[in-house]
């Protein structure tokens, strides 16, 4: 009975006790699975994070060893890089312009060829890459269809060049991801210049640049504001063009033609080889002028020369007018050089005006002005009739041979004596010749010396002294006017130098 009861508490004891050794078992099972959980998490976590540093480090040891093209051929891989997505979702692209050469077929020409690079300097997070600095930069001109790239075009210019070599000169990929792009360009620009005061104007050519298809709040053309937004080259080179100024800026809503489009400007001052115009239009013009001038120190009576200097002079100056015009473009409103030669050509002219009034009034006889021929003196009977000339002679020889004192040697009786015959024959020569020049003197017009005739000889005279001050006076005050006008004061107004 005893060991029966025993048993049967034993086996009571036995389900108690196993009832509470599992419910333990389960509680420290849990826990533990618990904490082995938590700790098999973590070193999952850690060895996430080692394999993500592993992984850094063999792509940094991958760019260590590879060449740019390797770079460039991971960097811009499809999966990796889509070319026809921005950078970012604001695209700031800084421009600058670098001029290479700077002609013009001609002096007066209003078209200009430039030749420039255009930088253009963006931002992509895509491309940074890390080679320890082996790479200053990558060089992506290889690559540049494989590259996103502003699409940037020029508007408002004359027309493009087709260029000698390919526009795209350097594509570079800085290791922080900043993209530097270098296209060679050269235009023909269409200028404006201020005909009214030719050849003293400045010339104004603009163009713009502006995106095709990205609108502002999408991409922004923005001059550099780290460098010098347009430089010369070292080797800049000028043919008939010289610059003096140039204007940069946004573009005004006058100067844009479409919606939201980011646009940039540029306003290119140049100015005329004023030396050139000096020296083939000016300074010939002066010459000619003051040539005209000479005759005012000549003698009335030196018709000819009068004549031909004033006649010389206009013919000089339209030749040398002409050809010069030749050059110039065809148009209403060059002010100043219209002004130049009209004044030059007045000058000219009124220089041999003045001549003819002056001749007129010192010739002029006062029975012109009834109609009268001028009365010439009487002629003597003894020039009529040569014959009573020489017997008119021999009877004042032979009573100048009578009325000679006696004590005088006769010719007969003095030594060497010249005969009678010959020395007639002499005399009669000389008097015979003296006759023919009086003859010959008053033969000439006669004019009556009268005091109408004297004050009118004083006129003329009066007349040519005042026009050898008056005349050089007036052209000088009309020179120095010229050239402070249309040569100093217009030219440096503001409206020569900005976009009209």
């Amino acid at each position: 009975m005893l060991i029966s009861i025993y048993l049967g508490f034993q086996n009571e004891m036995s389900v108690a006790f196993k009832k509470r050794v599992q419910m333990w078992a389960y509680f420290v099972l849990t826990v533990m699975g618990i904490r082995v959980a938590s700790t098999f998490q973590i070193g999952a976590s850690d060895n996430n994070f080692s394999t993500f540093n592993s992984s850094i480090l063999e792509t940094h040891k991958k760019f260590l060893g590879f060449t740019d093209k390797q770079i460039l051929d991971y960097l811009l891989d499809k999966s990796r890089y889509d070319k026809r997505m921005r950078p970012i979702d604001y695209t700031v692209v800084n421009v600058t312009v670098l001029l290479l050469t700077l002609s013009s077929p001609d002096e007066s020409s209003l078209k200009y060829e430039v030749e420039f690079l255009l930088h253009q300097k963006w931002h992509d997070p895509r491309l940074k890459f890390d080679d320890a600095g082996k790479h200053r930069y990558l060089n992506g001109l290889m690559h540049a269809d494989n590259i996103w790239l502003p699409d940037t075009y020029f508007i408002k210019h004359g027309e493009f060049k087709y260029p000698l070599i390919p526009i795209n000169i350097a594509l570079r990929i800085y290791p922080n991801g900043s993209v530097v792009y270098s296209m060679r360009r050269s235009m023909v620009l269409n200028c404006q210049g201020n005909l009214h005061i030719f050849p003293f104007d400045n010339l104004k050519c603009p163009f713009a640049l502006e995106s095709v298809s990205h609108e502002e709040n999408e991409m922004e053309l923005k001059w550099s504001e780290t460098e010098q937004r347009i430089n010369g080259a070292t080797s800049l080179r000028q043919q008939n063009a010289y610059l003096v100024k140039n204007v940069t800026g946004p573009c005004e809503k006058q100067h844009t033609w479409r919606g939201n489009y980011s646009c940039l400007r540029v306003l290119l001052v140049f100015t005329r080889d004023k030396s050139f115009y000096i020296s083939t239009v000016f300074v010939p013009g002066v010459v000619l002028v003051t040539s005209s001038f000479i005759s005012f120190w000549l003698d009335i009576n030196a018709v000819p020369a009068r004549v031909m200097i004033g006649v010389t002079t206009m013919l000089n100056f339209c030749t040398t007018t002409n050809g010069f015009r030749s050059t110039l473009p065809v148009v209403s409103n060059l002010t100043a050089m219209n002004l130049w030669d009209g004044v030059c050509m007045f000058f000219i002219y009124a220089s041999m005006l003045e001549f003819i009034i002056v001749n007129y009034l010192y010739r002029r006889l006062p029975g012109s002005v009834s109609g009268a021929r001028p009365v010439s003196a009487p002629v003597p009977e003894s020039l009529k009739n040569p014959s009573l000339a020489q017997t008119n002679s021999r009877r004042v020889f032979s009573d100048t041979n009578v009325q000679q004192p006696a004590s005088q040697p006769t010719p007969a009786t003095t030594p060497n004596a010249v005969p009678e015959p010959a020395l007639n024959h002499r005399l009669q020569s000389d008097k015979a010749r003296a006759a023919a020049s009086v003859f010959a003197w008053l033969r000439r017009p006669q004019l009556f010396v009268t005091p109408d005739v004297r004050n009118r000889q004083r006129l003329a005279k009066q007349i040519d002294n005042v026009s050898k001050g008056v005349f050089p006076l007036l052209f000088g005050i009309f020179t120095i006017g010229f050239v402070l006008t249309f040569a100093i004061i217009k030219p440096s107004q503001q409206e020569n130098f900005i976009l009209l």
